[in-house]
């Protein structure tokens, strides 16, 4: 799925009492100069909605076989992902006012030995599809129907022989999400969607700031 931008606002419940309108400011308990605030913005409606309505999640049991496994595979700007997981309880408020510093568990990239929730480490660029290829095709092998995979990533190399294979295997639980903030420098005919579908993935391109669309996007048959 691709998204593009636009603005909207909403409040809903959390069971960590926290919502949408919360996230701004825990965004800005995080400080310092590597923060990549402009690429972690572009990303909050959407691993807000992933969070808040689509997946499938318990902050207590974070090791549950039928959990979805959400890959942050654009990693530049993690504050984003952070921000989120504070608000749906899988770290404390006072964790973001550290993060970075040398004893401080939340990097600049996530570590998955350390962050509850986090399923894979990050920092090298690109790599994130190929694990959720492994990932899902593992969890088809194993039976296990439910679980479904989410990688949201940017534009780098590896990430196309990922999606080539993913659509001849015919992942169905896989879900790849980009953003497209129009600033590639020489861009894809059709645009991004198109070379997914190339590849014989099923494509939804929604406003990137819409909840409601990122949802029907996220959750329909395909």
């Amino acid at each position: 799925m691709s998204t593009e931008t636009k603005t909207t606002g909403e409040t809903r419940p959390d069971t960590a009492g926290y919502v949408y309108e919360d996230l701004s400011r825990l965004m800005t308990l995080m400080t310092g100069d590597e923060k990549h605030s402009f690429s972690a913005t572009s990303t909050l409606d959407v691993v807000w909605t992933l969070y808040d309505r689509v997946m499938r999640f318990d902050a207590t049991k974070s090791d549950d076989p039928n959990r979805y496994r959400f890959l942050l595979s654009k990693w530049h700007g993690p504050m984003a992902y952070y921000a989120v997981l504070a608000a749906k309880g899988f770290l404390d408020e006072e964790d973001l006012q550290n993060w970075a510093l040398y004893d401080s568990n939340l990097g600049q990239h996530p570590d998955a030995t350390l962050i509850p929730g986090a399923e894979i480490g990050s920092g090298s660029l690109g790599h994130g599809l190929g694990i959720g290829v492994g990932m899902a095709a593992a969890l088809r092998l194993k039976g296990q129907p439910a679980p479904r995979v989410v990688c949201l990533l940017g534009d780098e190399g590896s990430n196309y022989e990922a999606l080539s294979v993913a659509g001849r295997m015919g992942l169905g639980r896989l879900t790849a999400i980009v953003i497209d903030n129009q600033s590639a420098s020489r861009g894809w005919p059709g645009g991004i969607a198109e070379r997914f579908r190339t590849e014989g993935w099923s494509t939804a391109t929604v406003d990137g700031r819409d909840h409601d669309a990122i949802e029907a996007a996220l959750t329909v048959p395909h």
